[in-house]
């Protein structure tokens, strides 16, 4: 039997959950996760680097950059491992990946963008919540402190301290904003029950979900050609936070702490705004120290026993 088909047997075989044996290998799978949230703090500023690409144009380009990224381990696995990745495997990875983003272009067409953000960032509490339903997760009362803590320290970096009206004319967006967040989260939770499922595959994910996005943009978008600078903060893009970090995702909400992944990316509006106000793009402000207290109250908060758990077992 050669590789490839002895790798397909296992993922076959792999289907269900499969938690971590160890505490500390548990923890450096939330970190190897973790950094996924490190790579989309750099979404903001590479974003504004790639000009006037429409959404679903841009979405395609890195996405594909970031399917390519992958596909020379993924193809090593042969047809065999493709053919025998689980159906349902292949529906969350297509769907969170696309499913997301389409439903978050959505909701900035139809509703005002710090609403449609607002709504569309309640999926890191959500993922804290829906891990209560996995085998052998316990959600405790400081885990859903700390992910609420973190969505207070989000509500101040998004409104920058204002209130936020939401109207009826916007309702279409606020649904959008909100299939947006439970798409996501859904996806990051679901993805717990193939933990055998290479993350060699996210390759094809991200190509399906490029053809899929660069079907929209031909629908619904006119196309604009990217120059010199454009095409390499595309190419940034798909190496880092639209590709990359969707690899390093993968593997920690499957084999590391969901509930403290979900708290954890909350620092993502937190640090991109710092990058952007470091890079001369953005102002400080007290909205933005006392976010900092918030998320990184609440990550301390959530993350205590898994830190306890590791140094006692390490």
């Amino acid at each position: 039997m050669d590789a490839g088909n002895a790798r397909a047997d296992s993922v076959a075989a792999g289907e269900g959950y499969d938690p971590a044996t160890h505490p500390v290998h548990r923890l450096r799978a939330t970190a190897i996760g973790a950094g996924a949230v490190l790579l989309w703090a750099s979404l903001a500023l590479f974003t504004t680097l790639t000009g006037r690409i429409p959404p679903f144009q841009l979405t395609a380009m890195a996405f594909a950059v970031g399917g390519v990224l992958g596909l020379p381990r993924a193809l090593r696995g042969g047809g065999a491992l493709v053919r025998a990745v689980p159906r349902g495997a292949w529906a969350i990875g297509v769907a969170g990946l696309f499913g997301y983003h389409f439903f978050y272009f959505l909701a900035l067409r139809n509703a005002p963008a710090v609403d449609a953000g607002l709504l569309a960032y309640l999926w890191p509490l959500l993922i804290v919540v829906l891990s209560a339903l996995l085998p052998g997760e316990r959600l405790r009362w400081w885990h859903v402190v700390g992910a609420v803590l973190g969505l207070g320290g989000t509500f101040l970096l998004v409104t920058g301290g204002h209130g936020v009206q939401f109207r009826r004319e916007y309702l279409l967006g606020y649904v959008a904003a909100a299939v947006c967040a439970v798409v996501w989260s859904t996806y990051s939770v679901a993805n717990r029950r193939y933990p055998r499922v290479p993350t060699d595959m996210v390759a094809f994910f991200c190509l399906a979900t490029a053809v899929l996005a660069a079907v929209c943009h031909l629908l619904f978008e006119d196309t604009v050609r990217p120059g010199g600078g454009q095409w390499l903060a595309v190419l940034a893009l798909g190496l880092g936070p639209v590709g990359g970090a969707f690899y390093i995702w993968d593997h920690g909400t499957k084999h590391g702490d969901i509930r403290l992944l979900g708290t954890l990316s909350y620092a993502a509006p937190l640090l991109s705004t710092a990058l952007l106000i470091a890079t001369g793009r953005a102002d400080a402000s007290w909205p933005v120290a006392a976010a900092c207290v918030l998320i990184t109250g609440g990550a301390l908060l959530a993350s205590a026993d898994a830190l306890r758990a590791a140094r006692r077992r390490g």
